[in-house]
């Protein structure tokens, strides 16, 4: 009897730290679990936040040259307009420069700069390049990547023929469905100008980057057509930006 009662004792003290052991290793491995997509989590983050920062910094728009000459040839002509221009081309180069460090800015502000970008395109190439903007207001505190409507105008005015007779047009306007378009009448260049392909890549990967669906380019004989998902704060993908930034 003592015996039995002494095998008992041990099968359930081997039971008791049997479970004990269990859960310790249960709990040690979801700790090392937690720890690891913790670290992933981390990895990820910092590898979203690198290929963004890439991306933005490939954003140095090639025209502040194209400026540089338009104001030499302005000054032997039009001091006064000289000047207009320079001061109009410094408030948007501090907002090239300004912008350039953010990942996503609001609508209003990409177009208040658009507008300022026009003016200096309206000085170089004059009614040869005609702006139309027509965006419900209510989107106006939604995002989008930085810069991306200087780019799409930038490369829309570098791909195609504009002059008094055949004026270039820009409408940009909003729609259901949280977009933004951005379209132009299509008449490429004979000679086709030198381009690395940047422009449209680059905001395409930042979206992608943002985990934003919706991003799409349009081309028929007649028009060619960017549609840009607009963010609403707090989804995913901007907090995702947004928290990689303030850290």
């Amino acid at each position: 009897l003592v015996q039995t009662d002494l095998l008992k004792g041990l099968f359930v003290g081997f039971a008791v730290n049997l479970i004990f052991e269990t859960l310790y290793e249960a709990d040690y491995i979801f700790t090392k679990l937690k720890e690891t997509a913790a670290e992933k989590e981390t990895l990820q983050q910092l590898s979203l936040q690198t290929e963004f920062d890439s991306l933005k910094n490939q954003v140095n728009p090639h025209f502040l040259f194209n400026c540089f000459n338009t104001i030499s040839s302005l000054i032997t002509v039009d001091k006064q307009k000289a000047s207009q221009f320079l001061d109009e081309l410094s408030k948007v180069y501090r907002y090239l420069l300004r912008n350039n460090r953010e990942g996503l800015s609001t609508l209003e502000n990409e177009l208040k700069f658009i507008q300022s970008y026009y003016q200096l395109l309206q000085t170089r190439h004059g009614e040869a390049v005609q702006l139309n903007i027509e965006t419900d207001k209510r989107y106006n505190t939604y995002l989008l990547p930085s810069l991306t409507l200087q780019l799409l105008v930038e490369n829309v005015v570098k791909h195609n023929a504009l002059s008094k007779t055949n004026p270039l047009l820009i409408d940009i306007f909003t729609t259901t469905g949280n977009k933004l378009v951005v379209n132009n009448n299509l008449q490429l260049r004979r000679v086709k100008a030198p381009s690395n392909k940047v422009g449209l890549e680059n905001i395409k990967a930042k979206y992608a980057l943002l985990k934003q669906p919706g991003f799409e380019v349009m081309v028929n004989e007649k028009n060619f057509t960017v549609v840009l998902p607009l963010i609403w704060k707090g989804t995913s993908g901007e907090k995702e930006i947004v928290t990689i930034n303030k850290g």
